[in-house]
């Protein structure tokens, strides 16, 4: 496994595995690697004949008041996984040598940004479509591969990618989780052991609403609602939002007809963890 920092140096090496004709999966990531980063790489492994990640926490996703000077960060056990894991590259530039002085140039999405995260978080999808558009010129994959735990960020990352007749495959893998059903996130390292114990409520109201959805449920208010009640009973668990939104244009929607996403941002004290699933009518009753 080789290590990059100048992005002359990834291209050089990318531009060689394109000579002979490997397939590229790249897996971009903001570190403080877990399973559900693992299980990302794997699948790239599965699909492609060579894979790069990327570490880097990117500061134009993160507004004034948000965790971008405390986000874990531990590049030595994160490359340690990595190279277990078989990876072939990894890129991890310092953030001069994203955004050198003098960088003036933004990705901004209309509309679908602004529910959900995009409406607690100002500006953090123009950071992350900014920082995705680079990476994939930068790293020029043949896939690329998105947890579905972030899953307004996959959405957006898609529209990008079509807009913009990108070259990538956008790969979708299934949120990995905890055996109490805890989606895995580096954030997750922020929580108490209070809070620790009650986070898993953020899945069990999407859960609790998945229940009456499959016993015919399909009304969104009344199944935000059986989530929020869950929600309610947990005192350390802050609603941020629980929202349901039509697939992949996340609207507004007054009866579900159609596969939805059943969304939720809950803050464990300064903790925000985000969580969903889809809610797909041709799969139940």
């Amino acid at each position: 496994m080789v290590v990059f920092q100048k992005i002359d140096e990834i291209k050089s090496f990318v531009t060689g595995l394109k000579k002979m004709g490997r397939t590229l999966g790249f897996v971009p990531t903001m570190g403080y690697l877990h399973e559900g980063h693992l299980a990302l790489v794997r699948e790239a492994q599965r699909g492609c004949q060579a894979v790069i990640v990327s570490i880097f926490v990117n500061p134009t996703q993160f507004g004034p008041q948000d965790d971008f000077d405390r986000y874990p960060r531990d590049a030595e056990r994160d490359l340690r996984m990595l190279e277990e894991e078989g990876v072939d590259a990894v890129f991890m530039p310092p953030v001069l040598e994203m955004y050198p002085q003098g960088y003036v140039t933004y990705v901004t999405l209309k509309g679908l940004t602004d529910s959900l995260c995009g409406r607690s978080r100002p500006g953090h999808f123009d950071g992350v479509a900014t920082v995705v558009t680079k990476l994939f010129n930068i790293v020029r994959p043949d896939k690329a591969f998105f947890g579905q735990k972030d899953g307004q960020q996959v959405l957006v990352i898609r529209k990008m990618v079509d807009d913009l007749n990108m070259e990538p495959e956008i790969v979708t893998v299934p949120t990995v989780r905890q055996p109490d059903g805890l989606a895995m996130s580096s954030r997750n390292s922020y929580l108490k052991a209070e809070e620790r114990k009650a986070a898993p409520v953020l899945y069990g109201g999407l859960t609790a609403a998945q229940a009456a959805f499959d016993g015919g449920e399909r009304n969104p208010q009344r199944l935000c609602k059986i989530a929020l009640d869950m929600l309610a009973r947990e005192a350390l668990a802050r609603v941020d939002y629980v929202e349901i939104r039509s697939l992949p244009n996340l609207e507004p929607v007054a009866i579900i007809t159609r596969p939805v996403l059943l969304a939720a941002a809950v803050y464990f004290s300064k903790t925000r963890l985000i969580d969903n699933i889809v809610l797909d009518p041709g799969n139940s009753l």
